[in-house]
């Protein structure tokens, strides 16, 4: 016997499915293929723009280049960070406790959606564990930190 499910069934079931498939526990969904294609392309441009400075382990270089890979700066600044892959910083910052005075160029030529993908690598990444960064969330971050450095 085939049980026939009405339209209206349907999508209170999918609504369902789609309520419990989020983030109810707190933890970022890390399994969709959207956060692994940032993931990899994210990947792809930390080792192009930022890896120099930052190694490809993300511990920095001495206290030339402060490390990603264990940061309370990158925790207590997200929307900085951001702001600073596109602008760069070019005064000192104290990150781990320790200063870190070396300029950071940054890359204006990153589109949000690659400052998105890069972050979504590097809040990942190591200790982190952040969650997709969303190209709307880095565009709206970006564009709020463009009147500052411009």
């Amino acid at each position: 016997m085939i049980k026939v499910i009405s339209f209206s069934g349907l999508c209170f079931v999918l609504l369902i499915s789609l309520f419990n498939c989020s983030s109810n526990s707190g933890k970022p969904d890390t399994t969709s293929i959207k956060f692994t294609q940032y993931v990899v392309r994210g990947e792809e441009l930390y080792q192009k723009h930022c890896s120099n400075c930052h190694q490809k382990n993300g511990s920095g270089l001495g206290l030339v280049y402060p490390p990603l890979n264990t940061s309370d700066y990158m925790n207590q600044n997200f929307e900085k960070v951001l702001c600073l892959m596109k602008y760069g910083l070019k005064e000192p910052i104290t990150v781990n406790g320790k200063s870190f005075v070396q300029p950071m160029p940054g890359v204006v030529t990153l589109t949000d959606l690659e400052i998105a993908e890069i972050a979504t690598y590097i809040y990942n990444s190591w200790d982190h564990n952040r969650g997709i960064v969303d190209v709307a969330e880095a565009s709206r971050v970006i564009k709020a930190c463009t009147s500052v450095n411009q």
